[in-house]
């Protein structure tokens, strides 16, 4: 053997230079994807020859087949695959076809995602939540959830499986790995790109001859155009009159045609009208005058009022509180139904709104002018108990059918007016006297009381310290109930004005029915307001009695010897008053 001791000779130089090209080619790397010549196959492996390695690579038979090239490969064909392990303990290289198709394919869509480009791939199974895809190109497995796979319902998809298809990736996880793709947005994007150019025909004001009807919902109808497009006629852009829903105007497969009013070609949308084929009914509201009345037709009832016609197409609104002059709550529903001619007053004309008020009060007479008129502020008139509250009772005056205000205190002279309403009960006939009537508020008050003798006139004419005799009625810790003889009043003697001593002035010494005499301590006919006192009384006999038959100096020494005083003093400050 010859040794070369030196080793820049032009021979060696030349040798360096061809292996450096040699390996120039094949950049050798791990984790990097090249190409490998096959050599051999048989029916477990699949050998390959790659230059730069010191060893021949093997491929699983079974790789090849699960990434499906087995039957298009034979001898001599380049394969792509990833270099693992340049050598791993046993001294051999470890390469992947199927994990190097996987990266070829990754790249592929990502490609295809930044470019927003479709692929092309197929279902291949059913999954949960959707189906698993297959692309074409790469063989690399994709998902599509069950929402992307049509732009409508599909209860069966298999006319779908195993078919070529242009899909759209909608998300890549590159961590992961996994990529999600639809059928639907190349649907919908084919057809949106379709309805475009269908839309760019049809301009405002356009007719549409012999639109079909297709459906209908609460907000309208839609038509069928010439089998392309499908538009919405508004509930609104119907008719000029009312409706309550498209059905009943239209069937399901009639012709009618359409005035294009708008189009959206950012929306796809183009509405349509079919009222304004026609003249606008409002403009004969010149016909119509106001505070006149006229026939409408009701057409649809609310729970505020109604809607009615003055003739086909010219709607009006009837309000519930047009509706009567005497029922609080009037309800549209319990009065009128729908297809009812009606007499109405036109109360209001609004050119600009369009808007046309009408009542139905104000063709029959005010039944508060008729009151007035009828039965005036201080007359009698007979009522029935219509309602009844915890302070006041409600009187319909019959013949006018009014409910008339009747407040407890005005049921009686007494003081416990609360006591004396639970007397009474529905349908109880009463004769009352009209008190106060308010035609444009529409109350009338009432009284009972007014219609009998006023009890208090019974203290007419009598003054402060004037005796009164009474009877005991009841007693109790606040003293006692008494009633003057020949007075329906009924009044309270308190206890500190029972009697002068202390030991003397308890409401216990009367069992009822007594008969005593006492002193008018105040008295206000203005206020209806009188005190009655025993004590007062007792003070009064004293002082005549000292007066009658004593000496001016005898009385100095008895425990009521100041009495007369103040007595005096106070009768003067009454008379200066």
């Amino acid at each position: 053997m010859e040794i070369y001791k030196e080793i820049e000779t032009p021979a060696s130089k030349e040798f360096a230079k061809l292996l450096n090209n040699q390996l120039s080619k094949n950049k050798i790397e791990e984790g990097k994807i090249i190409i490998g010549k096959i050599t051999k196959i048989t029916d477990k492996f699949v050998f390959l020859f790659i230059e730069g390695l010191k060893s021949e690579p093997v491929l699983d038979i079974n790789e090849i087949k699960s990434i499906k090239i087995y039957e298009n490969i034979k001898v001599g064909d380049n394969i792509s695959v990833l270099l693992e392990r340049i050598e791993d303990r046993n001294g051999e290289v470890l390469v992947s076809a199927s994990k190097a198709q996987k990266i070829k394919g990754w790249f592929e869509l990502e490609k295809a995602y930044e470019k927003n480009e479709p692929i092309v791939g197929k279902i291949i199974s059913k999954c949960k939540g959707g189906v698993i895809c297959e692309h074409i190109d790469t063989n690399s497995l994709l998902f599509m959830p069950g929402s992307q796979i049509s732009d409508k319902p599909l209860k069966d998809i298999s006319h779908l499986m195993n078919e070529p298809m242009k899909l759209a990736i909608i998300k890549l996880d590159k961590i992961r790995g996994n990529a999600c793709v639809s059928r639907r947005q190349i649907i919908s994007t084919n057809k949106k790109e379709d309805k475009a150019k269908i839309i760019e025909k049809y301009k405002v004001g356009d007719v549409i001859k012999n639109a079909v009807v297709k459906g209908y919902s609460n907000f309208g109808c839609f038509f069928d155009v010439n089998s392309e497009l499908d538009v919405l006629v508004h509930l609104q852009e119907i008719s000029y009159s009312r409706i309550n829903h498209p059905d009943e105007i239209f069937n399901i497969g009639e012709k009618h045609d359409l005035l294009v009013i708008n189009v959206d070609k950012e929306k796809l949308q183009v509405g349509c009208s079919i009222k304004q084929l026609s003249p606008d009914p409002f403009e004969h509201i010149s016909n119509y005058e106001l505070n006149k009345p006229y026939n409408v037709k009701v057409v649809k009832i609310m729970d505020f009022g109604a809607f009615c016609e003055l003739e086909p197409g010219l709607s009006t609104l009837l309000h519930s509180s047009e509706l009567s002059y005497t029922k609080k709550n009037p309800s549209a529903k319990k009065m009128f139904k729908v297809g009812d001619e009606i007499s109405c007053v036109i109360t209001e004309i609004d050119k600009d709104k369009r808007r046309v008020a009408i009542s139905h009060r104000l063709t029959k007479e005010n039944p508060y002018e008729l009151l007035e008129k009828k039965h005036p502020v201080g007359s009698e008139v007979e009522g029935i108990v219509q309602n009844i509250s915890e302070y006041a009772l409600y009187v319909r005056i019959e013949d006018l059918e009014i409910d008339t205000f009747l407040h407890c205190n005005d049921l009686t002279y007494g003081k416990d007016a609360e006591l004396e309403i639970k007397k009474y009960k529905k349908g109880d006939k009463l004769k009352v006297k009209v008190l106060e009537i308010k035609k444009e508020q529409q109350k009338v008050r009432v009284g009972l009381k007014q219609t009998k003798p006023d009890p208090f006139e019974w203290f007419k004419g009598k003054k402060v310290y004037d005796t009164v005799t009474v009877k005991v009625i009841s007693s109790d810790n606040k003293g006692l109930i008494v009633k003057p003889e020949g007075c329906e009043l009924e009044f309270l003697i308190k206890k500190s004005q029972i009697a002068i001593s202390s030991a003397d002035a308890r409401p216990s010494r009367f069992v009822g029915s007594e008969r005593i005499d006492a002193a008018i301590s105040e008295i206000d006919i203005a206020k209806r307001k009188v005190a009655l006192s025993i004590k007062l009384l007792e003070e009064l006999k004293n002082k005549e009695a000292v007066s009658k038959f004593s000496s001016p100096l005898s009385g100095k020494n008895l425990p009521f010897s100041a009495l007369s005083d103040e007595l005096e003093k106070k009768q003067n400050k009454k008379e200066k008053k």
